[in-house]
């Protein structure tokens, strides 16, 4: 107990105020010499303490399989640089210990190992229990300082180790990404130029003597024959370009824009389409009627939903329209009087790779465009439809307001 408090004559330091002025330092020291002989029983321990961790460790799917070695990979030096950090023990120092020692190359190691980011954050976390484990069968007590340098040494390897794992995978996706597409891009040389040969031939063919159908026929079937080659490997890049818009998430660019330019540009476009079935495409929309979204994403959606009306509307009309919300939103539709949707396939209609089966040739991917660029904007879509009668999707954006 302190007993600074006893009186003592003027001038004089008492054996009492002596020990009274140190008693604030008895915590602090007792505090650095648990640290001290945490450090010194992670040296001494350190191969029951690695054999407890492999043991716990070993529960993660991706760990089941490994080797001992593989599966310490740095954590041995993880542990030694652990000690000496504690030994340290200085607040500002401590990061520093771990700045550009064993997380990182753990964490990049890790992903050669297959773990997932969850997976590396839990190893750590079972090392972070084994060392308090081994503190509590030693009679340390780690309440206070040494509970705050011990995590603090963790953290900091989990957010080094973490952040190599993330920088690693998304450099892996994103040269898997580059070298599919150039793959693909290599691929579309070949169709094209076939296309390009077969039109030149068979240009000059018919110059040279109209009646001659036979070869005439069979560049056409060429030509068919790698159109659709091409359509198979553009839309896997279409594919490919969704998915890393929905795994990425979708960038923005919000302004006001005229919607009825937009609407008549898309059915000046979509025309010869709907011109091959007989389809009449109406623009509905108010020529005064300003939206606040991003443009290139709503000329999308609506491209998508259009398009995909025409197919469900060989002979009729397709009416795209739009009007304001109360909450100074805006609310989208395209309606066709086409042969309408199911209902079974009206809740799933906008789960990607969700594809008709009576129709050929899609990738399930528009309706998912069009959720994934609604969604981004904060907006919802819909769609009613009865069979014989026709289908309405609708999709709201939400003003400027909405959005702040």
């Amino acid at each position: 107990m302190c007993d600074s408090w006893l009186p003592r004559r003027a001038g004089e330091r008492s054996r009492s105020a002596a020990a009274g002025a140190g008693c604030p330092r008895r915590g602090s020291e007792t505090a650095i010499d648990t640290i001290h002989e945490l450090a010194r029983l992670i040296e001494h321990e350190r191969d029951a303490l690695l054999a407890g961790w492999r043991a716990k460790v070993r529960a993660l799917p991706a760990a089941r399989d490994l080797d001992a070695p593989t599966l310490n990979d740095h954590i041995p030096d993880l542990l030694a640089e652990l000690a000496a950090a504690l030994r340290v023990g200085s607040n500002e120092t401590i990061p520093e210990a771990l700045l550009d020692a064993s997380p990182p190359a753990h964490g990049l190691q890790r992903v050669r190992d297959a773990f997932d980011i969850e997976e590396v954050v839990a190893e750590y976390n079972i090392l972070r229990g084994c060392i308090h484990d081994l503190a509590e069968r030693n009679g340390l007590s780690m309440r206070g300082r040494p509970f705050h340098v011990l995590n603090r040494v963790l953290d900091g390897a989990i957010g080094s180790a973490v952040e190599a794992f993330a920088t690693q995978k998304a450099l892996e996706v994103r040269n898997r990404r580059e070298e599919y597409l150039a793959f693909v891009a290599h691929d579309l040389r070949t169709p094209l130029s076939a296309i390009s040969l077969s039109a030149r031939v068979l240009e000059l063919l018919l110059a040279r003597d109209p009646l001659d159908q036979s070869q005439a026929a069979r560049m056409l079937k060429a030509l068919n024959r790698n159109v659709q080659h091409l359509e198979v490997l553009v839309g896997k890049v279409i594919e490919e370009n969704s998915n890393l818009e929905t795994e990425v998430g979708v960038k923005l660019e919000r302004r006001d824009f005229d919607l009825w330019p937009m609407v008549e540009g898309l059915v000046h476009d979509l025309h010869p389409v709907a011109g091959t079935c007989t389809t009449r495409l109406t623009n509905a929309v108010s020529e005064d009627f300003v939206a606040y979204a991003d443009a290139g994403l709503v000329r999308r959606v609506l491209q998508n939903l259009i398009a995909n009306a025409i197919t469900y509307t060989p002979r009729g009309e397709i009416v795209i329209a739009a009007r304001a919300t109360g909450d100074g939103g805006v609310e989208c539709s395209v309606r066709d009087n086409g042969g309408g949707i199911p209902p079974e396939r009206c809740r799933v209609v906008f789960d990607k790779h969700e594809t008709d089966p009576d129709k050929e040739g899609g990738l399930g991917l528009g309706l998912a465009i069009v959720k994934t660029f609604v969604e981004a904007h904060g907006g919802e879509v819909t769609v009613e439809s009865e069979l014989g009668v026709g289908s309405t999707f609708r999709f709201t954006l939400p003003g400027r307001k909405g959005k702040d």
